[in-house]
């Protein structure tokens, strides 16, 4: 966890399995909270966890504040938290700033970036990998798209739940750094569910396997975190098949308008589709190994 040099006002909205654990860190760092959350018992639970204030609205919470958080969903439940009646941008004063951290579009990241250059707000999309583990711990990558002066004042807050944060660009292009490494996922996925499906095929010791792959050249952080667990048919955790669908279909759309070949995105997606069209759309989405078997 990094050190804060002063208290900030913060708002985050959002309180999934990603926000829950980060805006506890951010209470834990000393900085004065406030939450909101469209189910509000989900709000409460975190008030009775953690030094904070509950809002009733987006507005609310982000009124007075000098950083306001989002992490939620797609880019439509963006827009209503942001834009929408009682959305944050409507209390929001001018020298704050709006950090995204929802894995969302390049194109909604320079919209919203718009609209807060106009009222003299700054603009960061924030997008995190590390999954949940990574959000608990404290320790998640953040990439972000926007301006520097806007990173430099959210950069000492963000490090309360970060291990590693890095500014790529201009608005947007933390969105399409997130779908670099989402393409690196699952190629590292679809890689490991082949390869140990084929080992079990050919009867062998899976658990001697992986000690021996793991630790040389073909080593991943699927492999060395997911590869027992897929060898044992374990899936009840992790990175939901659903949400691979939609990281995966943000990658395609942004692949299609630069003429982007992705081949191996689209051999990924099948096999999420389909495994989400027998219901295991729930599952951590190493749940592909299944489609091999």
């Amino acid at each position: 966890m990094g050190n804060v040099s002063r208290v900030s006002v913060c708002a985050f909205i959002g309180l999934g399995n990603m926000g829950f654990p980060m805006a506890g860190h951010l209470a834990a760092a000393g900085h004065e909270v406030r939450v909101f959350n469209r189910t509000a018992a989900v709000a409460d639970r975190w008030a009775g966890r953690h030094e904070g204030v509950v809002a009733a609205t987006p507005a609310e919470a982000a009124d007075g504040a000098e950083l306001v958080f989002t992490c939620v969903g797609a880019d439509d439940d963006l827009r209503a938290v942001v834009l929408g009646d009682g959305g944050a941008l409507s209390t929001m004063g001018a020298g704050s700033v709006l950090v995204d951290h929802t894995t969302a579009s390049a194109d909604v990241a320079r919209e919203l970036a718009e609209v807060c250059a106009e009222r003299g707000i700054g603009w960061l999309d924030a997008p995190v990998s590390g999954g949940q583990a990574g959000a608990e711990n404290g320790v998640l990558t953040v990439m972000c798209g926007g301006e520097p002066p806007h990173f430099e004042a959210a950069r000492p807050v963000i490090d309360a739940y970060a291990s590693a944060v890095a500014l790529l660009g201009p608005a947007g292009c933390g969105q399409l750094t997130k779908m670099v490494n989402q393409i690196l996922c699952a190629g590292a996925i679809q890689g490991a569910a082949e390869a140990l499906a084929f080992g079990e095929r050919a009867g062998l010791d899976m658990e001697q396997v992986l000690n021996a792959v793991t630790k040389g050249a073909a080593g991943s952080w699927y492999l060395q975190n997911r590869g027992h667990t897929m060898v044992a048919d374990e899936f009840d955790f992790g990175f939901a098949i659903d949400w691979m669908l939609k990281d995966l279909g943000l990658v395609a759309g942004a692949a299609a308008g630069l003429g982007a070949p992705i081949p191996l995105v689209e051999l990924c997606r099948r096999y999420t589709e389909a495994t989400a069209a027998v219901g295991e759309n729930r599952l951590d989405a190493t749940a592909i190994i299944r489609r091999y078997r």
